[in-house]
């Protein structure tokens, strides 16, 4: 039996009636406890045109994070590629690691996180959005920090201050990849529960030895909240579960609150879209999510667990993550 590391994943969630340097304080706030706690990894999303989510600019909350916390390592999940020239994200997280060696991850994704318009507002351009483009901005974004002969630019920092790298997905395509190229790869259970056990397993299967890693090593993110009971914690859950809702019908909004949510009209479908979003997922007092987190790591064999809680009041917030680290962590290991 071996210990699985636990880290968090936090969106910066702006709660109805607060704004985004609540948020943002907020997120800080949970990194320094999550510190604390023992967590092992703080990672800030990428996401755009959201008003729930103050995360829009991980490398500048990364920054922050960073100096506001010792020792806990800090990164991306992620920092949407297509978004970005590669050039720019190798000099914004060749900066963090120089500022902060041995500290900093980079988590890559190659979903523009956002809608097409948007999109087209962040780069000025649809090219680079096909998949097909993807593997060359990656490899191009490695040269910078790895010094490619074949690179006339130097990127400084970046050149010798090569973060952690990992690859994210939701789908085979990243996980493939991730295997191909011998990196760290986590998967987004929390969205998309159907796809993981097969990208994990493409993962693992086209895995190939490098310099970074000479075995696969798979980070699963998962929802998890946790409270003193199921009842608390389901309520706890309500806001998450609408504001996906919301963002799905196009209706993005600021985060309910929990009497919000348990007071929505939900419809025979919208709530059968809920149930099948909330499966695999880790949801109710200590000995539940225990129970759930362990079924989920027997099931995937992920070597490190990634929790994201998207709950409205940050006390909640904090204590969710605090009653995992001392009532749950200690009883979940993984097989083989």
């Amino acid at each position: 039996m071996i210990d699985v590391p636990l880290s968090v994943l936090d969106l910066a969630p702006v709660a109805a009636g607060t704004s985004a340097g609540d948020a943002l304080r907020h997120t800080t706030e949970l990194a320094r406890r999550t510190e604390q706690l023992g967590y092992h990894r703080f990672w800030v999303a990428e996401h755009h045109n959201m008003p729930a989510i103050a995360s829009s600019a991980p490398a500048v909350l990364l920054a922050h994070l960073a100096a506001a916390t010792s020792t806990i390592r800090v990164g991306s999940g992620g920092v949407m590629l297509p978004n970005h020239a590669p050039l720019v994200v190798a000099e914004q997280f060749g900066t963090l690691e120089a500022l902060h060696p041995g500290r900093i991850d980079l988590g890559i994704g190659r979903a523009p996180g956002t809608d097409q318009g948007t999109a087209l507002a962040l780069r000025r351009t649809m090219e680079g959005l096909s998949a097909e483009g993807f593997p060359q901005e990656l490899g191009d974004l490695i040269g910078y920090f790895a010094g490619d002969p074949r690179q006339r630019i130097i990127a400084t920092p970046g050149r010798g201050d090569m973060p952690t790298i990992w690859l994210l997905g939701s789908s085979g395509f990243s996980a493939q990849l991730a295997g191909m190229l011998g990196l760290p790869f986590s998967f987004a259970h929390h969205f998309s529960a159907q796809n993981t056990l097969p990208a994990l397993a493409l993962y693992r299967e086209h895995f190939r030895p490098s310099q970074w890693l000479d075995r696969p090593y798979a980070m699963v993110a998962v929802n998890a909240i946790c409270a003193e009971t199921d009842e608390r914690a389901e309520w706890l859950a309500g806001p998450s579960a609408l504001s996906f809702l919301r963002l799905r019908a196009g209706r993005p909004e600021p985060l309910a609150t929990p009497d919000e949510a348990a007071a929505y009209p939900y419809t025979d479908v919208e709530r059968e879209f809920v149930l099948d979003r909330r499966e695999g997922q880790a949801t109710g007092s200590p000995e539940t999510v225990e129970r759930q987190l362990s079924e989920l790591l027997e099931r995937t064999k992920a070597d490190e667990l990634m929790l994201t809680a998207m709950v409205y009041d940050i006390d909640d917030r904090v204590r969710s993550f605090e009653l995992i680290a001392e009532k749950v962590a200690g009883g979940l290991t993984r097989r083989g």
